[in-house]
């Protein structure tokens, strides 16, 4: 059903970091029902298949294009925005949703770790911005918007040694977010820049992060009632859905449990 306010998104163009599941697979899912033409990257496009059957097996009025992108590899951004570039004209929404956490703590972690947090949750998300942007410029696209999906760690350390790294990489978001802000006000355009940061959210998150202790991951999910990955992709659709001249600056949300 299209939300009021989503009717001037129909039939443009979004790209979803990080798609093939979680946070950005319901954003995909959502964006398609309402009308707009989604492309959603990943490393591996499988699931993202399975989503855009899915969607146009349940008749959604919008279309999802899965393209494979190793999003720590900036030939492979380029390539992706250049593809989009000559097949669909260019990104009217850039939604900057992948990220990862590895399990390294500052006193002890892997400089690999690190580099590969800094390179997905940073650079990428910076990249990514910076594309969309020259790609609305240059169809003189005045009224795009960039959501960048951060999290409440990029708010608050947490006293979770194995968070801190993952932290300061979200912290980092919030930075860029303002100063995107800022540059886009210089620049004279009404782009707008959101962030959105979620608590703990039901997603394959904490599996990863905590790969070789499975139980301990599930038993996080378990402890409280979390957030679901739809609540976050509602979360995007009010976002774009507010009128040219109101800007969202940052949308804080937690489970009602959920104390820190």
């Amino acid at each position: 059903m299209a939300r009021a306010g989503m009717e001037r998104w129909r039939d443009r163009l979004a790209l979803v970091t990080g798609a093939s599941g979680g946070i950005g697979a319901a954003v995909a899912r959502a964006l398609v029902q309402q009308g707009l033409k989604v492309v959603g990257c990943a490393r591996t496009v499988g699931n993202i298949e399975e989503l855009a059957a899915e969607c146009k097996s349940a008749g959604y009025p919008g279309t999802l294009i899965p393209y494979r992108c190793d999003l720590s590899n900036e030939e492979d951004i380029l390539s992706m925005f250049s593809a989009i570039r000559s097949q669909h004209s260019g990104v009217d929404i850039c939604i900057n949703n992948a990220g990862l956490a590895r399990p390294d703590t500052l006193l002890s972690g892997s400089t690999s770790g690190w580099k590969d947090m800094l390179n997905v949750n940073v650079l990428a998300l910076s990249i990514c911005t910076r594309e969309a942007y020259q790609s609305m410029k240059e169809r003189k696209v005045d009224d795009g918007h960039i959501i960048n999906i951060n999290s409440m760690s990029g708010h608050q350390v947490v006293p979770h040694s194995m968070v801190h790294f993952y932290s300061a990489s979200k912290y980092a978001v919030t930075a860029l977010t303002e100063g995107l802000r800022q540059e886009l006000w210089e620049a004279q355009t009404h782009i707008r820049a959101t962030c959105i940061s979620p608590g703990m959210v039901e997603t394959g998150f904490s599996f990863k992060l905590l790969d070789k202790e499975p139980e301990k991951a599930a038993a996080i999910y378990e402890k409280i009632k979390c957030l679901k990955p739809e609540d976050v992709a509602e979360a995007v659709i009010y976002v774009l859905s507010t009128p040219p001249h109101v800007q969202i600056g940052d949308i804080q949300m937690t489970p009602t449990e959920q104390v820190i």
